[in-house]
């Protein structure tokens, strides 16, 4: 009844109902259901415009049916083309018509393209005029698809051009709180992909290109750029002939005149691509060479920029040079013949160090380009028929008394070496040569860390050079130095520490470290053997040095295996002696038991055993566990020690034993976790009754850190159960009274943080006591520290670098659950203990992700303002560096307390702590951030109140009141 009713009304209900049904179930219907369905719909089109709607769902539910006959898809856009004025329609039906010609492009390809260039024609008219964005993005889907799956464009390429490029450049701004969540980039990326999609296009898009790019307007630049970029992919000669000129004076313009770094980079970029456009093109022996002409324009309008005094247009035209040098080996042969020449003759010519210098970069710059093309060709390089000339300006860059032009010479030398080939045997020994001349005696530091990480680059290129010439030299240097070590170089740093960096940073291949370790071991036993004095300084210097070897090592499984075998033992050897030393009253070795070199000692070790393959660490784990639990020296060096070996045993003539305590913790908490660890839960019992005993602070710490690193990885289960609830037994009484609160404080908190890493349900509870005791007026200043352990990454365990179990986003978790419960224990604590509150939670903001914080802001922006006022100045600081980026990144918010944020920052510029004084100038300078309608009440008040720390004692706050005072 309704279908056929003749008010159009009711018509349009029925209709609208029937679609309805239809889009939830015509996948069920059969094919001559579909006909009947195809032809109703398709007579509806010419109804009334009411009506059209819901007879467009209709067919929208019918184009996704699999049982369409042939034929149909053609007579249904046929019939939508001739009767539908799609751009009188409302979005959402627009909408609905893109969706039904999408339909049948995915699923009746072929039937369409028999209607030839008819179809192109159809969509052109139902796209002319689009204006929303949601329509656009499905629109210039359709486009691509057009011209990807070569649908017949026929006559109507310039018109479907057109109708698209009429949006270029793209200039929409989404409204606010939009909820389709279409940003202009996605329109801009869409259309681009559209104009970049076929050669075709290229007569009717140079032009506007080149119109854009000589607009006002940055954006239409950019845009225009990035599109040229895009097209040259597709394009080729043809495409490009006829505009080359045009587009080259355009980039030229842009990159010689514009003051946008990010215009300047798009520019090189499509310049770039021009010439990797014209080298790819296939060359007939009639055509023209567009890429020898176009290369020669470039070469004739920058080349004499190279050779003017004032060297004004020295680095733009530089730039272009290596843009289109770099695209192709062609290119970089033509434009290499040209220009190294002349920038060799410019730096003979040029006597002042700032010329060379500039030079010397540009020369560098096509140095780094031949390196794309790996080794050097004898027939074409110009570079290898200037090795002579080039050879000798970098080396004289190396001796010039200009910091900046030898640090630049490094680079240039780094990469000749890196060009297989191009330096001689003599060469190379001379490269040695000034590697270890500037890595030891150049005064200044730069130019000594620069070549140390030159001889580590070469080195891996070049093993037999640097190890037959390099090390030798070092060591010998090396022994030397003991003798003058103290001398006073520039920077104070030895020239005995520089070998030792020297002899590190050139140990970056199998075959060296095998020499270099040895070397750095040897400077170690001399001390434990008492034959060469050694202060703790130097073992230090020694253990730094072989961390780098380490880590440079964990890339390389052989190397990897040979220094964790060669160090491992030996280190644990030295320790093991100079602990038996202490014991036994001789003390030739006690350097090595020093705080600060067992803690230079375990990154070492940790270094070494973090990259070991499962099966090697379970051979090494074998021996070391045992040393420490039964006493087994077997397995160490030179292990004929004066008493047995027992860092777990009773008694203070034992105390050196225990502090190595520290070297097992470096060994076990950084095995794979698919390691298994002998007598593990025996090692544990004994670490945590450690913890809890000794009365050495260094040695509690680091049992409590090792048991926290097992207890982290150990698999969940009744094992684990046993020794935590073990852990708590012990803890809780000795946290209550006692001498030893402080030890079982910092168990309770290491062993707190193992868990919380790995979201372990003992965790709570564990926070909960130590949330309980800022409360305590002992304990409570250490426990508010706590927290910022439990959300500071640990640099030496329960990190993911050493395997640990650490969840994602477990420092929001922490928030969630604790963040609460800090706010309300503040609220009821006594005016004594207040500041612990502020304090904790001041180090749980500290260390959470800022875009949480500033979600957070509103809720504790209060308590905060009020941590401001707290007379600690740990509070004050961590309070500050938590606010500074909040200033930055929610100036809304933070507006609206900007009476009191200007009061309480101005009164901490004047802090007796340095480092608040910092802090609070940093956040006033931060306070410019806010609109400034907001600030401007203030202005005045807070440059005559900025006007006292410029006259600080500390150059450090002067400079930061420099900042915020001329800000303001």
């Amino acid at each position: 009844f309704s279908l056929e009713n003749t008010d159009t009304r009711t018509r349009g209900r029925g209709i609208q109902l029937l679609s309805q049904v239809l889009l939830q179930c015509y996948s069920l219907l059969q094919e001559k259901e579909v006909l009947h369905l195809v032809l109703f719909y398709e007579s509806r089109l010419q109804d009334h415009h009411l009506v059209i709607p819901s007879v467009l769902q209709g067919l929208r539910a019918l184009s996704m049916c699999e049982v369409l006959s042939p034929g149909l898809a053609v007579s249904v856009l046929k019939a939508i083309f001739q009767e539908v004025h799609v751009q009188s329609l409302m979005q959402l039906d627009r909408h609905t018509v893109y969706s039904i010609i999408t339909n049948f492009m995915n699923t009746r390809e072929e039937e369409l393209k028999g209607l030839g260039a008819d179809f192109t024609f159809g969509f052109i008219q139902v796209m002319d005029g689009e204006k929303d964005p949601r329509n656009l993005l499905v629109a210039f889907q359709i486009v691509r698809d057009l011209i990807a799956k070569d649908y017949a464009l026929g006559p109507f390429v310039e018109e479907l051009f057109e109708v698209t490029s009429c949006y270029f450049p793209v200039d929409f701004t989404p409204p606010p709180n939009d909820p389709h969540g279409i940003q202009r980039e996605d329109l801009i990326l869409s259309l681009r992909a559209v104009l970049a999609s076929t050669p075709q296009f290229a007569e009717f898009l140079l032009p506007l290109l080149i119109e854009k790019l000589d607009s006002e307007l940055q954006s239409a630049k950019l845009d225009s750029l990035q599109t040229l970029t895009a097209c040259c992919a597709i394009y080729g000669q043809k495409e490009l002939q006829e505009f080359l000129p045009s587009l080259w004076s355009s980039l030229r313009r842009e990159v010689f005149q514009t003051a946008s770094e990010k215009i300047e980079t798009e520019c090189l970029a499509a310049l770039h691509a021009l010439s990797a456009c014209l080298s790819r093109s296939v060359l007939s022996s009639d055509s023209e060479d567009l890429l020898d002409s176009f290369l020669s324009s470039i070469l004739q309008d920058c080349r004499h920029h190279l050779c003017e005094p004032d060297m004004k247009l020295v680095w733009p035209s530089a730039k272009l040079l290596q843009a289109a040098a770099g695209a192709s080996l062609r290119t970089y042969h033509r434009i290499t013949r040209s220009v190294l020449p002349l920038l060799l003759e410019q730096y003979t010519k040029h006597t002042q160090s700032s010329q060379r210098r500039t030079i010397l970069e540009m020369l560098l710059g096509f140095l780094e380009l031949q390196q794309k093309w790996g080794h050097v060709e004898e027939d074409e390089s110009t570079l290898l028929s200037l090795q002579a000339p080039v050879c000798s300006v970098v080396f004289s860059a190396l001796t010039d008394p200009s910091v900046q032009l030898q640090l630049v010479g490094i680079k240039a030398l780094t990469v000749l070496g890196s060009l297989q080939g191009f330096l001689s045997s003599s060469d190379l020994e001379l490269v040695v040569d000034h590697l270890i001349r500037l890595a030891l005696h150049e005064e200044d530091s730069q130019s000594s860390e620069a070549a140390m990480e030159a001889a580590g680059s070469l080195a891996p290129t070049y093993p037999k050079v640097f190890s037959g010439h390099m090390v030798p030299r070092l060591e010998e240097e090396l022994q030397s130095g003991r003798a003058v070590k103290g001398e006073s170089c520039h920077n104070h740093r030895s020239l005995w520490q520089r070998c030792l960096q020297a002899l590190a940073a050139v140990s970056t291949h199998t075959s060296i470290v095998k020499e270099t370790v040895p070397v750095l071991l040897q400077h170690l036993q001399k001390v434990q053997k008492g034959t060469e004095a050694g202060n703790t300084q130097d073992v230090v210097s020694v253990c730094q040095s072989l961390h780098r070897v380490a880590l440079q090592c964990q890339q390389d499984a052989e190397s990897c295996w040979y220094f964790h075998q060669a160090v491992v033992p030996c280190l644990l050897a030295m320790a093991v002696q100079a602990a038996m030393q202490e014991s036994t009253h001789t003390l030739p070795g006690k350097a090595l038991l020093e705080e600060e070199v067992l803690a230079a000692m375990i990154p070492v070790i940790s270094a070494a055993t973090t990259h070991l393959s499962p099966e090697l660490a379970a051979q090494s784990v074998s021996h070391v566990v045992p040393l420490f639990l039964d006493g087994e020296v077997s397995f160490l060096p030179q292990n004929s020690f004066p008493c047995s070996f027992q860092p777990f045993g009773d008694g203070e003539c034992l105390e050196a034993q225990r502090r190595l305590v520290a070297l097992l913790m470096a060994f076990v908490c950084s095995l794979p976790r698919n390691v298994a660890i002998p007598q593990q839960e025996w090692l544990l019992r004994e670490l945590l009754a450690l913890s809890c005993s000794c009365n050495c602070p260094f040695t509690a710490t680091t049992a409590a850190k090792c048991f926290a690193g097992l207890v982290n990885k150990h698999p969940a289960g009744q094992q684990l159960d046993e020794i935590l609830q073990l852990a708590v037994n012990r803890m809780e009484p000795s946290l209550a009274e006692g001498p030893r609160r402080m030890q079982a404080l910092t168990l309770l908190l290491w062993v707190t943080k193992a868990l919380v890493l790995r979201y372990h349900p003992l965790s709570s509870c564990l926070t909960d006591k130590l949330l309980g005791l800022l409360g305590d007026m002992e304990l409570g200043p250490a426990a508010a520290d706590g927290f910022s352990l439990l959300m500071a990454e640990s640099p030496d365990v329960l990190h993911k670098g050493c395997h640990a179990d650490v969840r994602i986003m477990f420092r929001q978790r922490f928030f969630t659950d604790n963040v609460p419960k800090l706010v309300q224990g503040f609220h009821g604590a006594g005016p004594d203990v207040k500041a612990n509150y502020l304090k904790g939670l001041s180090h749980v903001l500290n260390h959470l992700p800022k875009p949480v914080l500033v979600t957070e802001l509103p809720t504790l922006l209060s308590l905060l303002l009020e941590a401001l006022s707290c007379s600690d100045r740990v509070v004050q600081l961590s309070t500050l560096s938590c606010l500074h980026p909040l200033l930055l990144e929610a100036p809304q918010i933070m507006s609206l307390h900007v009476d009191t944020l200007v009061t309480k920052f101005l009164s901490l510029t004047s802090s007796p702590t340095m480092a608040v004084r910092i802090a609070a100038l940093r956040c006033a300078h931060a306070l410019t951030s806010l609109p400034t309608t907001v600030l401007l009440p203030y202005k005045g008040r807070v440059i005559r109140a900025l006007a006292k720390p410029l006259d600080d004692k500390k150059r450090l706050v002067r400079k930061e009141a420099v900042a915020a005072r001329g800000e303001w």
